[in-house]
C-alpha cells in the first residue's frame, strides 16, 4: 500500500519552471509548422508504445498511489485509445469559409494557442493526462506536463514515452508540488493552463490566468448525486450505487458522492448496499486510499455525519496501519452534513431517504458543484426531467459509469469550465483567426 513505501517526490529547482516555459516557446514555431499528418503519426507511435508498456506503467502507478494494477492497465489502455482518437481528429480539425464579396475570400482558421501547461491528477494519471496532452499536441501546441506530486514517476514515465516520438522540447516534464504548479500557471508566456484536480486549486489558477490572459481549462471537484427512483429493482440499484461509490475506493472524478433513495425502496436497498460494501476488499477488490492524508479527510466526513445523527451500517473504522479505509454505508443523512455538501473522495455511500422523486431531484440540484449525476428510474418522464433540470455537465440514466467514445462534457459551477475530451477539446486548444483575402 502507498504509505508502506517512501514516495520519492522530485521538485523542480528554482527557476526551472520559468526556464521550461521559455524553452517551450522557442520550439513552438517549428512544431506548429509540422504537418498535421506528421503530428498524428507521432501520437499513433506513442499510443503503440503505451499499449506495449501498459503493465509496467500500471505497476509504477500502483507503487505510487495504490491503484489496483488491473485498473491501472485499463487506464493506460484508455489513454492509448485517446491518443489514437486525437491522431484521427487532429488532421481533420477544420475552420470555415465565409461568404463575402465576390472578389474576396474569407476564412476562419484555427491556430494553436502556443504553450500549454497540463496539471494532471493522481487518481487516473495516464488516462486523464493523455486527453490533455493528445489534444494539445495534435493541434500544434507545445506542452509542459506537471503531474501530481502523488504520482511524479508515473507522470515522468508517461511524458517520456510520448516525448520519444516527438521533436526535442515539444513535450516537457516538470516535477513538483503546488508551488511549482503555481509558478507555471502564473507565467506570462503560458497560453493555456489545463488542470484536473481540486476546486481550490482550480480557482487559484483562474485568478492567475485572469492576470496573464491565458486560457484556463478546468475540471475540478464534484459532489455527484445518485437518485434511486420508486419502481426500480432495489438490489440492482444497490449494485449500481456500490460500483459508483466504491470503485477505486471512491477516488474517481465522477464517483457517487451522495445517494437519494425513495422511501418505499429504502429498507431493501440499504440492506443490499450494506452487503455489497462488506464484500470489499475480500470478495471484490478495492484499493487503499492514496495516502493517510486522504484517509483522514474521508474519516472526518464520516465522523461529522455520525455526530450530526447519521447511522453507520458498515465500515467507518480507521485501520491501525496504512491508508486503507473500509467501504462505508451511512443512512439518516441530512443536507447539512459534510458527506452531503462536500466532495469526500473516498469509499463512503451516504444515503438520504426521500419521500418522492420531486424531493430527490430538488435536493440533488441544490449543490455548488456541477460535474455529473446519475438517475436510476423506470419512468421516462422522470428521466427527461432529470437530464433537463440537473445543473451538471453529465447526466447518466440507469448506469453510474459509461458513455460513447468522443464525449466531451462541460463541468459547471465549482466543478470547472471548458470541454474535456472529444472533438471539442481541440477547439479549446486552438483559437480562430479571421482571414480576408481581397483581389486588387
Amino acid at each position: 500500500m502507498t504509505d508502506l513505501i517512501e514516495r520519492d517526490v522530485p521538485v523542480a529547482a528554482e527557476g526551472e519552471a520559468g526556464d521550461a516555459v521559455m524553452a517551450a516557446r522557442r520550439v513552438f514555431p517549428g512544431w506548429t509548422r509540422t504537418p498535421a499528418g506528421e503530428r498524428a503519426s507521432a501520437l499513433r507511435a506513442a499510443a503503440a508504445e503505451l499499449r506495449e508498456r501498459a503493465g509496467e506503467l500500471a505497476e509504477l502507478n500502483n507503487r505510487e498511489t495504490g491503484k489496483l494494477v488491473e485498473d491501472g492497465v485499463g487506464g493506460v489502455l484508455a489513454g492509448a485509445g485517446t491518443l489514437e482518437q486525437y491522431a484521427e481528429l487532429g488532421p481533420v480539425h477544420r475552420g470555415r469559409t465565409l461568404r463575402g464579396d465576390w472578389g474576396a475570400t474569407d476564412l476562419m482558421v484555427p491556430e494553436p494557442r502556443g504553450v500549454v501547461v497540463a496539471l494532471t491528477p493522481w487518481n487516473d494519471p495516464v488516462a486523464v493526462a493523455c486527453g490533455l496532452l493528445g489534444a494539445a499536441l495534435a493541434t500544434g501546441n507545445v506542452v509542459i506536463h506537471k503531474p501530481s506530486e502523488r504520482c511524479p514517476r508515473t507522470g515522468q514515465a508517461l511524458t517520456g514515452i510520448l516525448a520519444r516520438h516527438l521533436p526535442p522540447g515539444v513535450l516537457r516534464w516538470v516535477p513538483g508540488d503546488g508551488r511549482t504548479g503555481t509558478k507555471l500557471a502564473a507565467h506570462p508566456d503560458v497560453d493555456v493552463v489545463a488542470h484536473v484536480g481540486s476546486t481550490a486549486t482550480g480557482r487559484s489558477i483562474a485568478v492567475a490566468t485572469a492576470r496573464t490572459g491565458a486560457k484556463a481549462l478546468l475540471e475540478n471537484g464534484g459532489n455527484d448525486p445518485l437518485i434511486v427512483d420508486a419502481g426500480v429493482d432495489p438490489r440492482w440499484a444497490a449494485g449500481q450505487a456500490a460500483q459508483g461509490a466504491f470503485a477505486n475506493a471512491g477516488q474517481i472524478c465522477v464517483s457517487v458522492e451522495r445517494i437519494y433513495v425513495h422511501r418505499d425502496l429504502a429498507p431493501e436497498f440499504l440492506a443490499a448496499l450494506t452487503g455489497e460494501a462488506r464484500k470489499r476488499p475480500d470478495e471484490v477488490p478495492m484499493p487503499p486510499l492514496v495516502d493517510r492524508r486522504q484517509r483522514d479527510q474521508v474519516h472526518e466526513h464520516v465522523v461529522d455525519a455520525l455526530d450530526k445523527g447519521a447511522e453507520l451500517l458498515t465500515g467507518g473504522e480507521v485501520p491501525d496501519e496504512g491508508p486503507f479505509y473500509p467501504a462505508t454505508v451511512l443512512t439518516g443523512c441530512t443536507p447539512w452534513m459534510r458527506v452531503m455538501r462536500e466532495e469526500t473522495f473516498g469509499p463512503v455511500a451516504p444515503v438520504r431517504v426521500v419521500e418522492d422523486f420531486d424531493q430527490a431531484l430538488r435536493e440533488a440540484c441544490d449543490d455548488r458543484y456541477g460535474l455529473a449525476a446519475t438517475v436510476l428510474t423506470d419512468s421516462m418522464e422522470h428521466a427527461q426531467r432529470a437530464w433537463r433540470e440537473l445543473p451538471v455537465g453529465t447526466v447518466k440514466v440507469n448506469a453510474v459509469f459509461g458513455g460513447a467514445p468522443g464525449g466531451a462534457a462541460q463541468p459547471r459551477k465549482a466543478s470547472g469550465d471548458g470541454f474535456g475530451y472529444g472533438p471539442e477539446l481541440l477547439d479549446e486548444m486552438t483559437r480562430m483567426k479571421i482571414v480576408h483575402l481581397n483581389a486588387r
